[in-house]
């Protein structure tokens, strides 16, 4: 017996006993989603505005943006960004100045302000996010990225070019308030406001430099609006209502947008500028939507864009499961449980694309119920399928979602994050920060392996069927030259390269395909010289592997369960990455919170919580699996 399985033996033991420990009292798992300090900082501001009565929170919110400080004086999204991020920076400024704990004097802030100068202060901000609660709260001018969107295009019918259920759904409710308020050229403030106005550079130009293809955009736009009938002023009033009506029916019942705190702030603002009062139970359901979205770990207080919390739960029961717990244990009877009454059945935006089919994805968060995604549906089905073999309720739901994934496949052959079939080029020459990633919602690496990794061992599907033919088509066709793929929802080569090979495989891709061969040799050629595996949140921008220097957790673990996957016997490197993971499992330090979570190329990414005990768990458990016999 290979000597390192009893020491792998005992993290699993150690491991599963911890996860159940955590595990609530109705079946669920609440770990923190953490992404930075920018919804902090817009908590924080917003609060101020609209001078809501949490003292508490806001102090803890400041501490935690100051504790992150660097100490040439900037805010970093992940600690490699060395030169620091202007966005951040800024973004962290403002709020510090907002709270009223920080004075325009302290030698933080003056620090702060010496770095966001030297960088050519807010006119060279590129996060569009920052760039309009900046202009929202009277800071800057509206971006001509926004300001240049009629509200209009919500009228344009479905057979026209640029039609906005074309733009990803995460693009639509983010994008709808901001269009609002740059229409009425919006903007609030209040006596104790900072002012930023020594952080403006006059020398710098700041008129936007418009693309080529943004102005093709533009004509587009215009041709739209020369189509619509009715007077300007009729279809200009038509088209606010349509905004204010498509805000208003996806707010969830605990007061957020979509469920995400970015959308709900934008959402806030949106209806000021609709003259909505302040105190309008619509703005205080969101505040209190977006207070009970704060995550308290290590004395330190942040709001989560979107909790995790059907996302963990998920993907813990079924780690739990290929950990060797039975599903007649508490803690997986508990969880999927929970998980069956998570199940969504309302059909909404991503029935557009997609119509005639009955609902029955899985969302991300516990109040999400009209937004579910690929993802998190299959993470759903694996931790339940062995209920579903022996009882009808678990079956049923079982089958309903299954035929959600299969009906959500792309013409293309792969599968999206949310909506299928939302791939259009033209809406990506926004002039905005991100607008490739964020407007569309194509095809990816990651969603379509994992997706045939459930189809083929838990689905018993295979390349047979025709619709796994063509995933398989679509993957084959789209690895990288060095055999790696990128993963757009994990940071990043190494995500994708895992998801990839380990759906291949599971749908029968002979292991000695070229496909799986050129993937597993490109994992090999990037490990580190400790057995571990580390990619920078830089590979995100650059779109190219770029290497961490250290090696993280999950990353180790992804890359260790690809390699698992394919190959036959148990090697020397295989080996020296589990030791390795076993040893990242007991640290405590920057590299087990190393953001490899991935939201927006650039500007956002997140440290999940989870992710240092499920990964791990889950490629040990593999790891025993299939080495454990010799």
């Amino acid at each position: 017996m290979n000597p390192i399985l009893s020491t792998v033996d005992n993290e699993i033991e150690r491991l599963t006993a911890f996860l159940i420990d955590q595990q609530q009292q109705d079946g669920s798992w609440h770990f923190c989603f953490e992404n930075g300090i920018v919804i902090d900082a817009y908590v924080i501001i917003l609060f101020r505005i609209l001078n809501v009565q949490n003292e508490a929170l806001i102090r803890q919110l400041h501490d935690r943006i100051l504790a992150e400080q660097q100490s040439a004086g900037f805010w970093q999204l992940y600690r490699d960004e060395e030169d620091g991020n202007l966005s951040t920076s800024v973004e962290a400024y403002y709020a510090l100045l907002y709270s009223g704990y920080s004075k325009v004097t302290d030698e933080p802030i003056l620090r702060a302000k010496h770095y966001i100068q030297s960088k050519g202060g807010i006119g060279k901000v590129t996060s569009i996010l920052t760039r309009v609660i900046l202009a929202a709260t009277g800071q800057s001018k509206w971006p001509l990225s926004i300001s240049s969107i009629p509200l209009e295009v919500l009228l344009f019918p479905s057979y026209f070019p640029i039609n906005y259920f074309e733009f990803s759904g995460y693009s639509r409710v983010h994008l709808t308030p901001m269009l609002i308020m740059a229409d009425r050229r919006f903007s609030i403030s209040t006596v104790n406001a900072p002012d930023l106005s020594d952080l403006i550079d006059t020398r710098i130009e700041d008129a936007e430099p418009a693309s080529r293809g943004y102005q093709e955009l533009q004509d587009v736009i215009q041709t739209g609006l020369s189509r619509l009938l009715g007077s300007p002023r009729y279809i200009h009033e038509v088209a606010r209502t349509k905004a204010e009506q498509f805000i208003l029916q996806r707010i969830e019942s605990d007061g957020t947008l979509y469920s995400y705190a970015t959308s709900t702030i934008l959402m806030v603002y949106a209806l000021l500028a609709l003259d909505y009062d302040q105190q309008h139970p619509l703005i205080m359901n969101a505040i209190d939507g977006l207070t009970s979205m704060q995550c308290r770990s290590e004395s330190k207080t942040t709001i989560q864009n979107s909790p995790s919390t059907i996302w963990d739960t998920a993907l813990i029961a079924y780690t739990l499961q290929e950990a060797q717990i039975p599903d007649h244990h508490l803690a997986i009877q508990r969880a999927t449980s929970y998980l069956l009454t998570r199940q969504q059945h309302k059909t909404a935006d991503w029935s557009i694309h997609n119509p005639d089919t009955t609902p029955g994805g899985w969302g991300f968060s516990e109040s999400n119920t009209i937004n579910p995604d690929v993802d998190d549906t299959t993470a759903a089905l694996r931790a339940i399928r062995s209920l579903s073999i022996t009882q009808p309720s678990y079956l049923e739901s079982w089958n309903r979602g299954l035929n959600w994934v299969l009906s959500m496949q792309n013409k293309d052959g792969g599968w999206p994050a949310f909506e299928k079939n939302t791939n259009k080029e033209m809406l990506t020459w926004l002039a905005i920060d991100g607008a490739k990633s964020a407007a569309i919602d194509p095809s990816e690496a990651d969603l379509t392996g994992r997706t045939l990794e459930y189809l083929g061992n838990f689905a018993d599907l295979d390349a047979r069927n025709e619709f796994i033919g063509r995933g398989v088509k679509w993957l084959i066709q789209h690895q990288e030259k060095d055999g790696s793929w990128y993963g757009r929802w994990g940071v990043c080569y190494i995500y994708g390269t895992w998801a990839a090979i380990t759906g291949l495989q599971a749908v029968g891709l002979p292991l000695e395909h070229e496909t799986l061969q050129k993937g597993a040799n490109w994992l090999l050629s990037i490990q580190n010289s400790d057995g571990g595996w580390g990619e920078s949140c830089h590979s995100d921008r650059f779109l190219k592997y770029v290497p961490l220097g250290e090696s993280t957790p999950s990353q180790t673990a992804w890359a260790l369960d690809a390699l698992i996957t394919i190959q036959p016997k148990s090697t020397a490197a295989v080996e020296k990455g589990i030791e390795r993971l076993m040893m990242s499992i007991h640290e405590e330090d920057w590299k087990t919170s190393y953001p490899t979570g991935a939201g927006l190329p650039g500007n956002f990414y997140s440290n999940y919580h989870s992710y240092r005990y499920i990964w791990p768990l889950l490629t040990m458990s593999h790891f025993r699996k299939k080495y454990g016999q010799g």
